[in-house]
């Protein structure tokens, strides 16, 4: 370090001089305070000239602008279960990557094991930040080349939103609309919107096309269909290319063990049932509560489609690459087969070889007796099927992930 300082033998005074009401510092003092400056001021524009010099200096984010050949996806709630797996997916497919995650629902640690998956400069970045802060949404914009919009981000418990409907129209609905104006406002040409089967409600018939009514009967599907219905009343009037994905009760984690599902221990109540079996069998819970018992199916246990998350993020990177401007395409995510509630308790068990304990408790509002999907449609336009359908396996490697994560990330 630089030192600017010199010794002295005699001890100078420090007081001002008083002319005229106005405080003069001594001049040889002032001299000697003007030398310091100088001397700062010009090891300051030395290392301005280095800094200049550096090729880094000048160049602008390689996220900030586009790239032929690359494309720039947002993913929003890239931290979550399921956004940490297509992000993965992405990056795997050398996309640049974008994660903006206000870390509610999501993990920290999720975006640390892509980090150091993918530490190459321009690949990935991560922007913590609420999609319900408008400011903050267009900021990110203004400062990003986006080519597309991966949009998971939303709380997505059914149970919940029967509980406090309201944070799900402002989570889901409101902040829908605050990234589709970011979108049409810096001229991002494709949406690939994450939704549920649960804006079906419960169909009189089964299994469910993208052609059955939309009567969602809680407040999360409600919350998703608004979000639908201002994404279509938007590209009424615009080139944007579209892909919905309505997809159905997502299972599984990444086959080679770097991502899985740690839902936050306080939602474990509202979580999915995978999470529940596996808490049941690690015994962090005493065990697990089946939720209706008395509803019209074989064995008077809902009935639901599981899907893997490794099938669920092959069909948005299909969506991604079939999506054209000016076109909506919406889309069941499905096996087409439908399993009970006990089919799947078992098959837990299985999995994880431990014989979980089952208490079965009355039927939980907002909650329907069977749903599971035709996915015709995706396989003739996207051809798209899904490839892990073995339940047991599914959950076999979850499991493992599970066992090797016990306190999550």
């Amino acid at each position: 370090m630089l030192n600017f300082s010199r010794t002295r033998t005699q001890p100078r005074s420090t007081r001002s001089m008083s002319l005229g009401g106005i405080d003069y510092v001594d001049p040889k003092k002032k001299s000697n305070v003007v030398g310091k400056i100088l001397l700062a001021a010009a090891f300051t524009a030395l290392c301005i000239l280095m800094l200049k010099q550096s090729p880094s200096f000048n160049s602008p984010s390689l996220f900030s602008r586009r790239e032929p050949g690359v494309t720039h996806v947002l993913v929003t709630g890239g931290a979550g279960y399921i956004g940490s797996h297509a992000a993965l997916r992405l990056l795997k497919d050398s996309h640049r990557v974008t994660i903006v995650d206000n870390l509610s629902r999501g993990n920290i640690g999720a975006v640390k094991v892509l980090q150091e998956l993918f530490p190459e400069p321009g690949r990935l970045q991560f922007i913590y930040a609420d999609l319900g802060d408008p400011e903050a949404v267009k900021k990110i914009f203004s400062e990003n080349a986006f080519d597309a919009v991966m949009h998971f981000a939303a709380v997505a418990y059914v149970g919940e939103s029967t509980l406090d409907p309201l944070k799900y129209y402002h989570n889901i609905t409101s902040n829908t609309l605050v990234v589709l104006e970011a979108m049409a406002a810096h001229d991002v040409s494709i949406l690939i919107y994450s939704s549920t089967c649960a804006t079906y409600g419960e169909p009189e018939q089964m299994p469910i096309t993208e052609e059955t009514p939309q009567l969602p009967i809680n407040p999360y599907g409600k919350a998703k269909k608004m979000a639908e219905d201002i994404i279509l009343d938007f590209h009424k009037n615009s080139d944007m290319a579209v892909m919905i994905l309505r997809y159905f009760n997502v299972i599984g984690s990444d086959p080679e063990g770097r991502l899985g599902e740690a839902p936050r221990p306080e939602l474990r109540e509202h979580g999915r049932i995978s999470g529940a079996c596996f808490d049941a069998a690690r015994g962090i819970i005493p065990g697990l509560k089946v939720t209706g018992t008395d509803y019209k199916t074989t064995d008077g246990t809902c009935i639901r489609d599981y899907i893997d998350v490794t099938d669920l993020v092959d069909a948005h990177v299909k969506a991604l690459e079939k999506a054209k401007p000016g076109k909506v395409g919406i889309y069941n995510v499905g096996t087409g087969r439908g399993r009970s509630v006990n089919e799947f308790v078992e098959a837990c068990k299985k999995a994880t070889g431990v014989n979980i304990k089952v208490d079965f408790l009355p039927r939980r509002p907002g909650d329907y007796a069977e749903v599971f999907s035709d996915p015709t449609k995706i396989l003739r336009e996207l051809n798209w099927t899904a490839q892990h359908t073995d339940l047991e396996k599914s959950l076999q490697v979850a499991w493992r992930w599970q066992k090797l994560h016990r306190n999550g990330y």
